[in-house]
C-alpha cells in the first residue's frame, strides 16, 4: 500500500515506526533519521516545532524497533535490504600448539574434624544462668 493513499485519518492512528517502514520502502533507498522524520512529519501534517518536539522520540523508536538499521553516516534503512557480514578468522597457529598438563595429585579426604579450643563467640556461661529448664511432668502441674 502506498502511502499518499491511505487517508489522514488511517495514517494517524499509526505509529511513527509504520510510517517511517512504508516511505523506506518506497523510496527504497537509505535516508538521514532527519529527512525521514520530516517526511513522516508531512504526511501526518505535523509543524516545524511537533518535528523539534519528537525527534527523540522517533530515534528511540528507530533503534529499539529490529525492522530498521542504522548504517554509517547517519543514514537508516530497513533491515532486510541489508545482510550483516561476519567474518570468522581462522588461526590455525592457535590450535597447533598442544598445553600439556600435569596431572593433578590426588588427596585423600579425612573425615577429621577439627574444632577451635578457643571461641570468639560473645556467648558465655554468664549468658546461660538465668536458664531453666522445666521438666514435661512439672509443665503439666
Amino acid at each position: 500500500m502506498k502511502l499518499k493513499d491511505i487517508p489522514k485519518e488511517e495514517l494517524e492512528l499509526m505509529g511513527y515506526d509504520d510510517i517511517a517502514y512504508l516511505i523506506l520502502e518506497e523510496s527504497k533507498q537509505k535516508m538521514k533519521i532527519t529527512d525521514l522524520f520530516k517526511k513522516v512529519c508531512d504526511a501526518l501534517g505535523l509543524s516545524e516545532q511537533d518535528f523539534e518536539n519528537h525527534i527523540a522520540d522517533f530515534f528511540e523508536i528507530l533503534t529499539t524497533d529490529k525492522k530498521f538499521i542504522m548504517l554509517e553516516n547517519g543514514y537508516w534503512d530497513l533491515k532486510t535490504r541489508h545482510s550483516e557480514k561476519v567474518i570468522i578468522e581462522d588461526d590455525d597457529e592457535e590450535y597447533d600448539e598442544v598445553i600439556e598438563e600435569e596431572p593433578e595429585e590426588e588427596t585423600e579426604e579425612t573425615d577429621e574434624v577439627f574444632y577451635d579450643e578457643e571461641s570468639d563467640d560473645d556467648t558465655s556461661d554468664d549468658d546461660l544462668k538465668d536458664l531453666v529448664i522445666i521438666d514435661e511432668d512439672e509443665e503439666n502441674m
